[in-house]
């Protein structure tokens, strides 16, 4: 069964940065697509970024020009870099990959953008 696992959640300040990173425990080329999703409490979960495995890429308005998804293939890793953080980015951070017609997610980790 695949299994993605979140790592480099914490608090950081208004404008500052924060990379997480989403390890699968099989290669990432074999998920069409993985992306980054965040839930802040009382709202719905939504869509930060995406990559598909022919590395196109999908920005929420939100996250475009602060975030930038990339992968690392080596480390079945896929990679959200935040600049530029706001109180507003505060949320729990959910990877996600789409395996032919299953959906697989993250545990969360949590995103906490406060002085």
């Amino acid at each position: 069964q695949v299994q993605l696992v979140e790592f480099g959640g914490g608090l950081v300040q208004p404008g500052g940065s924060l990379r997480l990173s989403c390890e699968a425990s099989e290669s990432i080329f074999n998920f069409y697509a993985m992306g980054w999703y965040r839930q802040a409490p009382g709202k719905l979960r939504e869509l930060v970024a995406s990559i598909t495995i022919g590395c196109l890429t999908n920005y929420a308005d939100s996250a475009k020009g602060r975030s930038t998804i990339s992968r690392d293939s080596a480390k079945n890793t896929v990679l959200l870099q935040m600049n530029s953080l706001k109180p507003e980015d505060t949320a729990v951070y959910y990877c996600k990959a789409r395996k032919g017609s299953a959906t697989v997610w993250g545990q969360g980790t949590q995103v906490t953008v406060s002085s």
